[in-house]
């Protein structure tokens, strides 16, 4: 169905996480930025995620918003609509309430005068691939994470591997192993016949039932994987779209600077702190909008940053007091005047793609989350790799073992690095002949090129539209 105007009218899903909301909203803003006559979007959110969506619509005033009230939980914390406010125990709870959401969907579609011809949403929402079977409209499976950890995770709950020392995947290219340790976590905790796992678990493989599939990576860093995704689903329906560009409004050029949220150090006193540093000598030290360092780690990740005398930027993301008082996120006491002058620390959002596009930064010590990766990528700075959970492994084998442009320094949430080990690394990060470094500057240029007119991650955004406003018979 297409609306008054003529543009195909689809409806837009994202997960309320902000490694999740981030690319998806990124990637409205570019459909809707390149492709405003042939398509018209809604985007859902629930009342408290809002105000994620107000840059977007603030350069897309066109864009329609549905907002329904978060379903009620009795086993959630009251006030909770975003993951980044639970604890790890909580997740499985929290993807299953949002399964409320699909009645509200349903009434508000068939009361709609001209309702969507597909949904895109993230794979945490595998029952809207019902959804939209009901319906008889197309659903897209947006991924944010990459190929290969997508191909991970359809495997493990396809096949269920049971616990074992090493868990391989023989039918995916270069057969991925872990320590059990490493799986998700959520698979982990899976107990046969717990209704939130059980919801889980299908909904991944309601994924791969999906018409279509979406994944915020480009052809030329996990082509081998998306031509096995491709075999795997038994169809060609999957689109490289990224890496993901932020939003910028044409009338305030810091689209990058807030993207995300807000921060408690002005982006002009950073930008001027790095201005001062010499190119490819500063360290940018990020663990990601969910991870909270124990204090041990944080007095380790401390000392080896003191020991090796490099310039560094930390963002230390602001613990909860439940946190503070469990001991983890605290900064050592006189940490920051021992290192005044070449350290500089954030605590809280910190303007990641602004930081790491600076000619200052020379390394990237990352948790290896997928928009961390990604950012990095197109930065051109190669990573020190401290994998904690999730897709993050995962991850790291793709930059760590493949690609070579980063280093392991640590593995595991609960593992305290060696300082004296951690110093080292840092020094040998911002040394100028670093291979990692080279063959990340390799990696920028493929980054840069696949989003030009012409080349991959374009042309799959292109044939994705394309798709989209094709009749609905093309749908299986």
């Amino acid at each position: 169905m297409t609306t008054g105007g003529g543009a195909t009218h689809i409806l837009i899903f994202p997960f309320p996480a902000q490694g999740h909301m981030i690319p998806l909203l990124d990637l409205t803003h570019q459909i809707a930025t390149n492709y405003a006559g042939r398509i018209s979007i809604t985007v859902v959110v629930t009342p408290k995620n809002l105000p994620h969506l107000h840059q977007l619509l603030s350069v897309h005033p066109s864009i329609q918003t549905l907002v329904l009230p978060f379903p009620s939980s009795s086993k959630l914390p009251t006030g909770a609509e975003n993951v980044n406010d639970l604890t790890p125990p909580f997740f499985l709870t929290f993807i299953r309430a949002l399964g409320g959401l699909y009645d509200p969907l349903i009434r508000w579609f068939r009361s709609h005068r001209s309702p969507p011809v597909a949904i895109l949403s993230d794979m945490f929402f595998g029952w809207t691939h019902r959804f939209a079977a009901e319906l008889g409209i197309r659903r897209i499976v947006f991924s944010p994470s990459g190929a290969l950890a997508l191909s991970v995770l359809y495997a493990m709950y396809r096949d269920a591997p049971p616990k074992s020392d090493v868990v391989s995947f023989p039918g995916i290219p270069n057969c991925p192993k872990y320590p059990w340790l490493q799986m998700s976590p959520m698979y982990r905790s899976y107990v046969d016949g717990d209704p939130d796992a059980e919801f889980h678990r299908n909904g991944f493989v309601d994924n791969m039932g999906s018409w279509g599939l979406v994944v915020n990576t480009f052809a030329e860093l996990e082509e081998v994987y998306l031509d096995h995704l491709k075999k795997e689903l038994g169809h060609d329906r999957v689109w490289a779209v990224g890496p993901l560009k932020p939003i910028v409004d044409d009338d305030d050029q810091t689209g990058p600077t807030n993207r995300g949220g807000s921060f408690s150090v002005p982006v002009d006193s950073i930008v001027s702190w790095l201005d001062r540093c010499d190119d490819r000598k500063v360290v940018y030290v990020s663990f990601g909008s969910v991870a909270v360092l124990c204090n041990d780690q944080m007095e380790a990740l401390a000392l080896g940053l003191e020991k090796s005398g490099v310039h560094f930027v930390w963002a230390v993301k602001e613990p909860t007091k439940e946190l503070l008082d469990g001991g983890c996120g605290r900064v050592p006491p006189g940490f920051e005047d021992r290192v005044v002058g070449r350290g500089l620390v954030i605590r809280g959002w910190a303007p990641q793609v602004l930081i790491l596009g600076h000619r200052a930064i020379g390394a990237f010590l990352t948790h290896c989350g997928w928009n961390s990766i990604l950012e990095s990528t197109v930065a051109g700075v190669s990573m020190l790799a401290w994998p904690m959970q999730a897709d993050q492994f995962i991850n790291a084998t793709l930059v760590v073992d493949h690609l070579k442009v980063a280093t392991r320094v640590c593995e595991g949430v609960q593992v305290v690095p060696n300082s004296d080990d951690l110093a080292r690394a840092f020094i040998e990060s911002v040394s100028d002949d670093r291979a990692e470094r080279q063959r990340a500057a390799r990696l920028h240029e493929a980054a840069v090129r696949a989003t030009k007119d012409g080349f991959s991650s374009a042309k799959d955004v292109e044939s994705l539209i394309d798709h989209l406003v094709a009749p609905e018979t093309t749908s299986k």
